[in-house]
């Protein structure tokens, strides 16, 4: 992860499917952030009977994405994610508590693009499992 590179996937599929089979995610439902990220991932999923209603594939540019991510906070008292442009913290007390991921930095913004280089590889082959059920958002 480190590296910008995905988590081995026995380890990812085996705590998705383990969380996704819990009573509450059976009875209320489930929201999966930017996963599945490979065909495998997908296919694993498929293999357990988990499918999601519907894929929202989300277009933004790398720059937009970029930016997001080096903007973004983590208050570590409260736990709340805040973003310095779109969602600043409220006053100067939680400002100055904010931490920001070791990932996060414009230093390491490279990592963000090498991810997004990742995802771009595999997108297409993710989008194949779930083409009948994929909604494309800007």
């Amino acid at each position: 992860m480190e590296n910008g590179e995905l988590v081995p996937n026995e380890i990812v599929v085996m705590m998705v499917k383990e969380r996704l089979l819990q009573p509450d995610s059976q009875q209320r439902g489930w929201l999966l952030d930017g996963y599945p990220r490979s065909s495998s991932q997908a296919a694993a999923l498929e293999d357990y009977g988990i499918r999601p209603d519907v894929f929202i594939l989300l277009d933004v540019s790398e720059d937009i994405l970029v930016e997001r991510v080096v903007g973004r906070r983590l208050d570590p008292l409260t736990g709340k994610i805040y973003h310095l442009k779109y969602s600043p913290p409220e006053n100067d007390e939680i400002a100055s508590r904010l931490t920001q991921r070791f990932d996060d930095t414009e230093e390491k913004a490279c990592l963000v693009k090498l991810r997004l280089r990742t995802h771009h590889q595999n997108v297409d082959a993710v989008l194949s499992v779930y083409k009948d059920i994929t909604v494309k958002a800007c």
